[in-house]
């Protein structure tokens, strides 16, 4: 029997009648109650940007952006040249192609590397789909080139025009559509189109999830569980409060560095991105380096947590977790580490301690930390003064920001990998969504106290009045220029959340010893990067010019982790080493094991 090949003319079977009867009966009923819950949250307002045409403010950037476009019609015709000219050298490849002659010639366009939109072969090697994806890389590439290239446009439009013109393009890829992806139309063959009718009820289950709203599943959530099979390096909680509970971690060593760690995660997201499973745990590493370590696990906020601020942050989080650990190991001074928004909120109480003259944090390190937000990256396209105020008045009806609308803002940051790649997974090849740690903790979100998020994003993201010292907290002007204590900060060359070029803005502000690392890869995996899978390399330069752009020219890269690096400059600090500290068997008595309940609670709709 001769080998199938992807020139093969694809030979569709008759679905189940039964299925396709089941089916329709099931969406039906289902999509009734769909429906139903739709309405219902939109006539409450509970619907992001309910009631509002434009809810996320793009029509006027656009027509900004039109405007622009045609005070120069010279240059929108030369690009459009530009197109057809390329368009047509695909179109007489493909022709020569099509009457039997040998794709020899180099392809017109490619995607870019790391693109797995296209991996199937049958997209280069059938000449009809290779035409259809050069077709759309070429239109891609037409429309951002001409956004990008509009003259006169401030560049927050500018910005915002450039991010939902991809938007747009990601969402108009063939691979995005049953009848121009070869991989579906395989699959819906060999099925006989039972992989969409499976594809249209797990298309059901999310918005049932979503109630209304879509919401797609990334994994297979059944197979995790808190504190069984993630999170689980042994400690105890030996404090809370309202906002965090902390987690003392058990030793497992006889001895341990003097100085306790503190681990300060972004409230955003929930701490155990550091401890997903025990070969890729910062927690567990840090442990097993001799440290005696503590995190502070952020409550889940509901209504009643509206009014908490920025400054309740400081005082329940940063300066109440140093009050206990002093309780719980009799020691005054530690290492502290912060983490994103963590990371922001300990560079703020370090200024504060720093006016108070508290001395108790001796060093600080910061994982992709934002303390100036001048360059924000592509999140700053969500906070313009329309859609702070839409948020505003969304907050004010619960009291909190809902963790899907928070989440949904980070996925639209990455679409193709966080939502178009399920949306063929799920809904076109009919499939289930594979087990991943990560994705279950990307999907396990939290709320934002509404009082807080607010002093957030405008003060901070919108204003920029961190790094200006205009922020006064707990009666106390922040001053980051008056932080001396060393620092380590840490950033990651693909972080689309926190901007590494943004992020070493922070080795000009301290005036203590600062040492900065950049590590490969993203806000996530370029963190979680332990030294025994040596995954990504990172780089080191001992000199901090003023920009980001210099210190990279003359730095120096390195292969794997970033830890073993971080590990002997905070050892190199204080190497006393004193009898290991049991959790619960000092000052303070444990509470429950870790991870403990707070972590449990998940996001409501």
């Amino acid at each position: 029997m001769a080998d199938k090949n992807d020139n093969d003319p694809i030979h569709f079977g008759l679905p189940d009648p039964a299925l396709v009867t089941r089916t329709m009966a099931e969406v039906a009923e289902r999509g009734q109650r769909i429906v139903g819950d739709f309405l219902k949250r939109q006539s409450e307002g509970q619907g992001a940007g309910a009631g509002k045409a434009d809810p996320l403010n793009i029509g006027r950037a656009f027509m900004d952006m039109t405007n622009r476009l045609m005070a120069n019609p010279a240059q929108l015709v030369q690009a459009q040249m530009g197109f057809w000219q390329d368009y047509a050298t695909l179109w007489s490849s493909t022709a020569r192609r099509m009457m039997g002659a040998p794709a020899d010639a180099a392809p017109v366009i490619e995607e870019p590397k790391g693109d797995r939109r296209f991996k199937d072969e049958a997209w280069r090697e059938n000449e009809v789909f290779d035409f259809i994806r050069q077709s759309y890389l070429l239109s891609s590439r037409y429309f951002t080139s001409v956004v990008q290239g509009a003259e006169g446009l401030d560049a927050k439009t500018a910005q915002k025009v450039d991010f939902y013109t991809r938007q747009f393009v990601d969402a108009m890829s063939p691979a995005n559509f049953v009848m121009t992806n070869p991989e579906v139309l395989r699959r819906t063959a060999e099925t006989g189109g039972a992989n969409l009718l499976k594809g249209l009820t797990n298309l059901l289950s999310d918005l049932e999830r979503g109630k209304g709203k879509l919401r797609i599943k990334m994994t297979d959530d059944s197979k995790f569980r808190v504190g069984e099979n993630i999170a689980v390096t042994p400690g105890k909680v030996v404090f809370q409060n309202e906002l965090m509970q902390l987690i003392q971690y058990s030793p497992t060593t006889t001895e341990v560095l003097k100085r306790p760690l503190v681990i300060f995660p972004p409230w955003i997201n929930k701490f155990y991105i550091l401890d997903l499973r025990p070969k890729n745990s910062l927690i567990r590493w840090a442990v097993e380096q001799g440290h005696t370590v503590f995190v502070a696990s952020w409550v889940n906020p509901d209504e009643s947590l509206a009014e908490k601020g920025f400054d309740d942050y400081m005082r329940e989080g940063v300066l109440a977790a140093l009050d206990a650990i002093e309780r719980a190991t009799g020691e005054r001074q530690v290492n502290a580490i912060g983490y994103c928004l963590g990371g922001t909120l300990l560079a703020t109480t370090l200024a504060y301690m720093t006016a108070r003259k508290d001395t108790r944090i001796k060093t600080a390190t910061y994982l992709v930390t934002m303390t100036d937000f001048e360059e924000a990256g592509e999140l700053a396209v969500f906070i313009d003064e329309e859609q702070l105020k839409g948020l505003e008045e969304r907050m004010e009806k619960t009291g909190y920001l809902n963790g899907r609308e928070m989440a949904t803002t980070f996925n639209m940051l990455r679409a193709n990998d966080l939502i178009w790649s399920f949306v063929v997974n799920n809904y076109l090849m009919g499939q289930e969504p594979f087990p991943f740690d990560l994705l279950y903790w990307n999907d396990d979100s939290t709320r934002m106290p509404a009082k807080m998020h607010s002093f957030y994003l405008r003060r901070m993201y919108q204003e920029n009045a961190l790094c200006k010292g205009e922020i006064t907290l707990l009666g106390t002007k922040i001053d980051l220029r008056k932080i001396k204590v060393p620092s380590y900060l840490v950033s990651t060359r693909e972080d689309h959340i926190a901007p590494w070029k943004s992020t070493y803005r922070g080795t000009q502000l301290y005036r203590g010893p600062v040492r900065f690392v950049l590590a490969a890869s993203g806000h996530i995996a370029g963190v979680v990067n332990p030294p025994e899978g040596g995954k990504y390399s990172h780089w080191v330069n001992e000199a901090l010019p003023p920009t980001a752009d210099e210190w990279f020219a003359s730095a120096t890269e390195l292969a794997g982790s970033w830890w073993p690096d971080w590990q002997r400059w905070v050892a190199a600090h204080d190497r006393t080493m004193v009898p290991a500290r049991v959790p619960g068997e000092g000052g303070l008595a444990a509470i429950e094991d870790a991870p403990g309940s707070y972590v449990r609670v998940m996001a409501t709709e």
